[in-house]
């Protein structure tokens, strides 16, 4: 009997962990560590032209216009539309959905500059902030060395992708990111943090990830108590970065 119950609370055990195990975990690496491995590289397949969005999605760029976006102060965003896609301004700033959300599902596609000349973090630098907090960074990691935790599709300083799916530079790529809001309780304390998924090109980059609070130039700052919805941002990093075909789909629990 007491071997029984020994191997059902092995098993319980196991069950209650195993999400655990098969995610990303923290690690004691510094941020930015040269010595950090770097994510094998991988060919992601094609992606030729972009898909329509879901009937339920709220589009965030259709090609035409930027008027779901702003800059901080609230001004009309400044940066390029052309050809249905939009080119970072550089030296204009962030820009922001005038609506805000939280828990939700994120498609955005990107293309880094065609010819570039630049290295490391100065190559196609740009990056997706969920709820304006949380970065995906934005890179062109085609065949350009940089610290891990920074590469395409990192967590910005703390999470480096599972793989490198880059495309060449000046082809279209894809980020289909689900991202669940942290939580705090009525005095502020944190009750769960937040979580992300990112697939890059169709591929699996981050898996459930709990980022360990907002991005932050060479540190990672706790949480601090927030909405639970804020405005999505895309970073002006100065390279002149494009996107197009952004929507996103707010995540709701099931009755």
């Amino acid at each position: 009997m007491k071997k029984c119950l020994l191997m059902t609370r092995t098993v319980l055990l196991l069950a209650s962990t195993s999400h655990v195990c098969c995610a990303q975990i923290q690690t004691s690496w510094k941020i930015h560590d040269a010595h950090r491995p770097v994510p094998p590289v991988i060919d992601p397949g094609t992606q030729d032209s972009p898909g329509r969005p879901p009937s339920d999605a709220v589009v965030l760029f259709d090609g035409k216009d930027l008027s779901k976006w702003a800059h901080k102060d609230g001004s009309p965003a400044k940066w390029k539309v052309e050809n249905g896609y939009v080119e970072v301004a550089a030296k204009t700033g962030y820009i922001y959905t005038r609506d805000a959300f939280g828990d939700s599902q994120l498609h955005i596609e990107f293309a880094e500059p065609a010819a570039p000349k630049e290295e490391s973090q100065e190559r196609g630098n740009s990056g997706v902030f969920l709820m304006g907090l949380y970065e995906i960074q934005v890179l062109d990691s085609y065949e350009n060395k940089t610290y891990a935790d920074g590469q395409a599709a990192a967590v910005y300083g703390q999470y480096p992708p599972l793989v490198n799916a880059s495309r060449p530079p000046g082809q279209w790529q894809a980020y289909d990111i689900v991202f669940h809001g942290p939580r705090f309780d009525k005095d502020g304390k944190l009750l769960r943090p937040a979580s992300v998924t990112v697939f890059h090109n169709g591929v699996l980059a981050q898996d459930h990830v709990q980022p360990t609070g907002p991005t932050a130039h060479g540190a990672r700052p706790p949480y601090q108590v927030h909405a639970e919805k804020l405005p999505l941002a895309l970073q002006d990093h100065g390279n002149p970065v494009r996107f197009r075909n952004i929507w996103i789909r707010e995540l709701k629990t099931p009755d």
